[in-house]
């Protein structure tokens, strides 16, 4: 749990509060003829890389209360600053299931004024299973926050995906990219290639992350059109799109589909706001 976390943070606070020194229009070479390096001469006085704290930036990471007892942890996740939740709440997730700690991360993830906190508390819910997690997960698709929500169809995803295939379509039309990018892959491993018409919708996404989704499960489309709108996407303005239709031609659908679980292969990359979960889902 250590370390990923805490980049991802930083990484949904510039996607949250995104800096304009950091604009490439503001560029100081930009329409600047440059014949050497010794030619750039770059201010640094008003750049500014956001407001996140340091304690915010390390807030999950877990080794801190690694050692805590349960009831120490129940105490964190009700009482404490917003890190002490936020840790309190992933570290629960590695803990045995008890009535308590589930009760603590369904309060947690559905009250707490903090997106974060409820984000971590029903991805820990997550590993606890049962009815009680599915029911918090359907709660939070109508959470404010986006990364909540795209938690959430994860959660059901990994609970019971065909018990709850109803709630994880609408969430395909869920206005960030996240979510829509969620529910895509759950619906694409209960329907495979029934999934051609979204998927072909998908592929002309506002979102490169949803395009480069849509082109990657199009691999297992054994269609003509299929194959059409993937050489189409060789041409996206986006390189990773570009890159992923290339190695769906590729592919052989029925191989893909039976091997499908839900993440890309070779790609590490975070865009911003993403954490691992969310960059490559465990679906």
């Amino acid at each position: 749990m250590t370390g990923c976390h805490d980049d991802d943070e930083f990484e949904k606070h510039l996607e949250e509060d995104p800096d304009p020194q950091l604009d490439p229009e503001r560029s100081p070479g930009l329409h600047t003829d440059i014949e050497a390096l010794e030619d750039i001469e770059v201010s640094r006085e008003d750049v500014t890389i956001g407001e996140a704290t340091p304690e915010e930036l390390a807030a999950s990471d877990t080794e801190p209360v690694e050692d805590d007892a349960v009831a120490s942890l129940l105490s964190d996740i009700e009482h404490g600053a917003k890190t002490d939740r936020r840790r309190a709440a992933l570290e629960l997730k590695d803990r045995a299931t008890t009535d308590k700690i589930v009760a603590a991360l369904a309060r947690a993830a559905t009250t707490d004024d903090d997106s974060d906190v409820r984000q971590f508390a029903v991805e820990a819910l997550t590993a606890h299973g049962g009815e009680r997690a599915a029911a918090v997960a359907v709660e939070l698709l109508d959470d404010p926050d986006p990364w909540v929500r795209a938690e959430a169809v994860v959660t059901l995803d990994n609970v019971d995906r065909e018990a709850h295939e109803d709630d994880i379509e609408d969430a395909v039309h869920d206005d960030h990219h996240a979510v829509r990018r969620n529910a895509a892959i759950s619906l694409f491993k209960l329907r495979g290639e029934a999934m051609a018409d979204l998927l072909l919708e998908q592929s002309r996404d506002d979102s490169e992350r949803v395009r480069e989704w849509a082109a990657h499960m199009l691999g297992g489309v054994d269609e003509d059109r299929a194959r059409e709108r993937l050489r189409e996407l060789t041409d996206d303005p986006a390189t990773v799109v570009r890159q992923t239709a290339e190695r769906s031609l590729e592919a052989d659908p029925g191989r893909f589909r039976r091997q499908f679980g839900g993440a890309l292969e070779n790609d590490a990359r975070l865009l911003p706001g993403e954490d691992r979960l969310n960059r490559m889902p465990d679906l």
